[in-house]
């Protein structure tokens, strides 16, 4: 119970770093700027709308005081001016008119024509704002004053609008609520308004913001629809050049439009506009887009982009941050988790820019794709240092006893092959090849330590490169020769397994010729060799403790090889002398007869109760008898 649990809280422990950090990450302002760009990216590219029917349809009419306007009545206009166009367009049938200029202080001063006017035009609205305590003009009834204020994001754009503040007194409405309220002859808007479901209104945490600043109702704006405003300058309306029925039955807002008035803002598309100066909006034209945004959210009870409410997106970030566990843990190649989680994450990405820019839904980026990378990396993280002690542990209990292509396979199998670090015990079917190098003994005592050595590195090269080639693996040297297994961490068969072993052994044999005839060029010593190959159970696995810790191979099968290499070690007559037993010969099978075979009988062998067949693999060429001679 304890093994297990450590392991497991080993597993987990990256994962919970990681729920952590992704805590903090969207807790963090870096969060919300990424959130807040992409959607200013979706709303300014994927979310355009074809706007032509829409600007035919529209209800709304700007009349801007432009740079023309402003040479010729000049700045700030006079109060006779905006009162002549103001009664202009409430003759050509006006629903409302909304005054976006301060005019507390009359122009000139001691001009009436204002304070007047909206006292009988119960059409005209005045602006005031709350912020800056900038009252509407005076003498303005209640009914008839809209506060201007607007919500700007700590970045500075403009993307949200305070639709309306409940609980107030009548002179205090947002000013597109007023507007709709005179223009459709409804007083009681702002009860309707309050009566809406909840799910329509910016919650705290709505979207990709972390902590939404002022209250309210409030709501994303659709700033698209600024194409859907037409707009005419003062002079037209003075100069009365232009058609009456394009104000007939509509909304006017009358304000600047002028950029040396410097009463702009910037909108989400500001960032991503491709003119030649930098987007900027005149407060006029964000107050038509309030009004507009409003209009579609009363006829169709929903906001024109949904924000979705933070809980959900939690709800979200917690399934990914679980799928992203799954896509990295249930893999067994941590390349193909990688992969996986870089497929996911795009796909999700594309996801959610989708949904706001068909469905018009808003989703923070930032916390779902944050806590599938997130998971994906802890995961990966867990995995790549499981995977360096795996093979810290097939380093220190194989060595360089293997080839490439068998470290290879090794690799890719880890995860079924060790167990807590470990090779888990078993039996396996291999065939065994063991050697020794004959006179050793004697040769040691003719030579230096160093000449010893390089003549005995000299044959085990071959040997080693021989069993290598034909996954095999040395699992063992014994002083002066060695053990090699074929079939064990990893099988290819018990038929092919034996193949190797005997192709092996004739390499060794035609390998070991060259050699001779370089060591009598070199007038040193000849070098001859015993091998003994038999095919049976062994018993494979880690044996040992953490300070020391090796593959063992073991077995009788192992003893009968061993006993094969060293039978009447006096009876050889060739450079490598090679017995097989029959048992290693029958798992050859078809290969058999490529081989020169000759039988030495039924043979005793030391430690063991029955008696094995034994044969000696022939070279059939006569230079390796004349060689050992």
């Amino acid at each position: 119970m304890g093994i297990k649990y450590r392991t497991w809280l080993r597993r987990a422990t990256p994962y919970g770093i990681g729920s952590i950090l992704t805590i903090f990450f969207a807790m963090s302002p870096i969060a919300e700027s990424i959130n807040l760009l992409t959607y200013d990216l979706v709303l300014s590219t994927l979310q355009k709308k074809n706007t032509s029917k829409e600007k035919a349809k529209s209800q709304v009419v700007v009349v801007g005081i432009n740079e023309n306007d402003i040479n010729q009545f000049g700045w700030p206009i006079n109060d006779n001016y905006l009162c002549k166009a103001i009664k202009t367009l409430s003759q050509w049938g006006a629903a409302s008119i909304s005054l976006d200029l301060y005019r507390d202080v009359e122009v000139p001063p001691k001009n009436t024509c204002l304070r007047e006017i909206i006292n009988t035009n119960e059409k005209l609205i005045s602006i005031r704002n709350i912020a800056e305590n900038i009252p509407a003009i005076p003498g303005t009834p209640d009914n008839q004053q809209g506060f201007n204020d607007l919500v700007v994001d700590s970045d500075g754009v403009i993307r949200r609008d305070l639709v309306h503040v409940s609980n107030q007194e009548l002179s205090v409405r947002s000013l597109a609520l007023r507007i709709l309220e005179v223009a459709n002859q409804k007083p009681i808007l702002d009860k309707q308004i309050e009566a809406l479901p909840s799910e329509i209104w910016l919650s705290k945490n709505a979207g990709g913001y972390l902590s939404l600043p002022g209250a309210g109702y409030q709501t994303m704006l659709d700033t698209n629809n600024l194409e859907n405003i037409r707009t005419k300058s003062l002079s037209n309306v003075l100069n009365k050049a232009m058609n009456p029925s394009e104000i007939t039955g509509r909304i006017v807002l009358i304000g600047s439009t002028a950029k040396s008035v410097k009463d702009v803002y910037e909108i989400p598309q500001s960032r991503f506009h491709s003119g030649d100066s930098y987007l900027r909006i005149p407060g006029v034209k964000i107050h038509a887009l309030r009004v507009i945004n409003l209009t579609e959210l009363i006829q169709n009870e929903k906001a024109a982009i949904h924000a979705l409410r933070r809980e959900k997106t939690h709800l979200l970030a917690i399934l990914l941050f679980i799928f992203g566990i799954a896509l990295v843990e249930i893999p067994k190649s941590l390349k193909v988790s990688i992969l996986c989680i870089g497929v996911t994450t795009i796909t999700i990405g594309l996801g959610l820019i989708l949904l706001q820019a068909k469905l018009n839904i808003w989703i923070g980026l930032s916390l779902p794709i944050s806590a599938l990378v997130v998971s994906g990396v802890a995961g990966s993280a867990r995995r790549g240092l499981v995977s360096q002690q795996h093979q810290k542990v097939m380093q220190k209990l194989l060595g360089q006893t293997s080839s490439p292509a068998v470290a290879e396979q090794l690799w890719e199998r880890r995860n079924e092959l060790l167990q807590n670090g470990r090779f888990l015990g078993k039996e396996q079917w291999v065939t065994i090849l063991f050697t020794d190098t004959c006179n050793f003994t004697t040769v040691s005592e003719q030579l230096t330590p160093s000449e010893l050595m390089n003549w005995l590195n000299r044959g085990m090269s071959i040997a080693v490169d021989a069993v290598n080639k034909r996954n095999g693996m040395v699992n063992k040297f014994t002083g002066d020769g060695m053990l090699a297994v074929f079939g064990a961490p990893l099988s290819q068969g018990r038929n092919q397994d034996a193949k190797n072993a005997l192709e092996a052994a004739e390499e060794i044999q035609t390998q070991f010729k060259e050699l001779n005839r370089a060591l009598k060029s070199e007038k040193t010593h000849k070098m001859k060799l015993r091998i003994g190959i038999h095919s049976g159970i062994v018993l494979t696995g880690s044996l040992g403790n953490t300070q020391r810790l090796e593959y063992a191979v073991m077995g009788d099968t192992v003893n009968c090889a061993s006993r094969l290499e060293s039978y009447e070690k006096s009876r050889q007559n060739n450079l490598v002398r090679v017995l097989v037993s029959s048992v290693t010969r029958e798992n050859l099978d078809s290969n058999d007869k490529n081989y020169f075979w000759e039988s030495w009988g039924a043979l005793k062998v030391k430690g063991r109760r029955e008696e094995l067949i034994v044969y000696e693999l022939k070279d059939n060429k006569l230079e390796d008898e004349q060689a050992s001679r």
